[in-house]
């Protein structure tokens, strides 16, 4: 039943496509029933990408479920390793065809005797895990098995880059603005004078898999994707990682003095302090930005964040920490996770919210009224039904989140961009008054105590003239109060009259 509801984070062979995919030359094997291969379409469209997706459906039919899976996998692994010459295959099941609990890893070594290129069965658990813990998952085991073959073959190289060099660690394909994100971090670490090593997957070969040991240490940007490839490479080689999303002043400076830690302590000597200070005060404006009178405007206002890990901990302490903005409360719908979660906000918010029920999460937000959300796609259509702005921070994303211009919400330049949508996500007290004055409020229904529930009453004409004369801004509130009073005392209809007694009962 979950399927027929709107999901936070997809099921787990999602992941697995989107890794495959976001490598140069892998072609990616669905074993699936129709129906469950909209993957292809998914990405083509988002990503606007002018080369065909590299994934087909090896589909699970009638005849299949009759005489079994094994020739129909096996022709299909061969068939487009023979037309396509792809440097590695990847065999997923979805979670339906997971029930026929057939032998995956049999039908990919049968398939790897006449394939000219790798296959390997992409070992996950789809009832157990989502697309991002099976996206980090898959990722890792990719790099595990170019590793192992480089060293079996002796071909792995046993020295590090002359000069510091990094790893970028968890760019993919339908991740949220990871293309600006990758080439503001290339960026930045280009001004410190570090060589950007390998950046995968997106754009990578897995061929250059064996060279992941050479770079001085591993860049982790996103906590939900790269984290196991990050602490695999630790525990082969000792390459030690920094796992701080560098998203808004602080946390950047604080992901830039831990490199410099680290590369230090390999024999390098730097010193990225007056770096940093320059930066901070003529590069990014969100400093300044911070102490003008614009978003001194802003200080005390009430917020709500919800997303993935990675970009609502960092929304929280940009807003709390940099902004004077009063959080209310923080949420995730990483329940995996919800212990870091829990650990990197607390100090900075009122409430924690951990969930993937997007109907609790409405009806959180209904009942806090926020001046402005700062959430996914989900909460964005939450906030247009409460008449409350909201700014999407991360997945579940639509085609107005992967924009053509340049976007990133890392580094230095995506403070800016952060200033700019915490500005602009908020309705601001001029932009207010003309639009009262100007009759521009949505005077649509708004909702009843729970965004998640239909309002059982009925609004006399009057009464609901009444109403829209309220300004906007408290127009939810001033209906919700007054449905809550009609409710309790039995109304099935909302008159005049039980406006004002309504209004008087709570001595407005």
């Amino acid at each position: 039943m979950k399927l027929a509801y709107w999901m936070y984070a997809g099921p787990a062979h999602i992941g697995t496509l989107r890794i495959a995919s976001s490598f140069k030359n892998v072609h990616a094997i669905m074993h699936a029933p129709l129906g469950d291969d909209y993957f292809n379409v998914m990405r083509s469209m988002l990503e606007r990408e002018r080369d065909y997706t590299p994934v087909t459906a090896s589909i699970v039919d009638r005849h299949v479920l009759a005489r079994g899976s094994q020739e129909k996998v096996v022709d299909n692994i061969v068939r487009k390793d023979r037309e396509e010459t792809p440097d590695l295959i990847v065999l997923t099941p979805t979670c339906t065809s997971s029930i026929l609990q057939e032998d995956l890893a049999n039908f990919v070594e049968r398939a790897q005797l006449d394939a000219q290129g790798d296959v390997m069965l992409a070992d996950v658990n789809h009832y157990r895990v989502n697309e991002l813990q099976a996206a980090d998952r898959t990722l890792q085991q990719i790099v595990q098995f170019y590793t192992e073959k480089a060293r079996k073959k002796g071909d792995l190289p046993e020295r590090k880059t002359a000069q510091p060099s990094v790893n970028i660690l968890g760019m993919s394909t339908l991740g949220f603005h990871n293309q600006h994100d990758c080439t503001e971090l290339k960026r930045l670490m280009a001004d410190l004078g570090i060589e950007v090593n390998e950046v995968i997957p997106e754009g990578a070969s897995v061929h250059n898999l064996k060279n992941l040991s050479r770079a001085w240490f591993n860049l982790v940007p996103y906590r939900e994707l790269g984290m196991m490839t990050a602490e695999y490479l630790q525990a082969e080689f000792g390459t030690p990682y920094v796992d701080i999303t560098p998203m808004g002043v602080v946390e950047t400076a604080r992901c830039i003095r831990k490199i410099q830690e680290l590369i230090n302590a390999q024999g390098a000597s730097v010193d990225y302090e007056e770096y940093i200070n320059n930066q901070t005060l003529y590069v990014s404006q969100a400093a300044w930005f911070s102490r003008s009178i614009d978003c001194q405007n802003l200080t005390g206002k009430k917020a709500v964040v919800f997303g993935d890990n990675t970009h609502a901990a960092a929304m929280t302490k940009i807003l709390a920490r940099e902004m004077g903005i009063h959080v209310v409360l923080a949420g995730t719908y990483c329940k995996y996770d919800a212990d870091w979660f829990k650990q990197e906000v607390s100090e900075y918010c009122d409430q924690v919210l951990v969930s993937d029920d997007h109907g609790a999460i409405a009806d959180a937000i209904a009942s806090i009224e926020p001046a402005a959300i700062f959430g996914t796609q989900m909460e964005r259509h939450v906030g247009k039904r409460l008449n409350i702005p909201c700014g999407v921070i991360a997945a579940p994303i639509h085609i107005q989140n992967f924009p053509i211009g340049y976007k990133p919400f890392l580094g230095y330049e995506g403070t800016n961009q952060m200033a700019d949508l915490v500005y602009n996500s908020f309705t601001l007290g001029m932009e207010d008054h003309l639009l009262e004055i100007f009759g521009g409020h949505d005077t649509k229904e708004v909702i009843t105590k729970g965004i998640s529930a239909d309002s059982d009453l009925s609004w006399s004409k009057d009464a609901q003239a009444e109403l829209n004369k309220v300004p906007g801004f408290v127009r939810g509130k001033v209906k919700r109060n007054t449905e809550k009073f009609a409710r309790d005392r039995g109304f099935q209809e909302i008159t005049l009259e039980v406006m004002y007694a309504a209004k008087e009962s709570v001595g407005a």
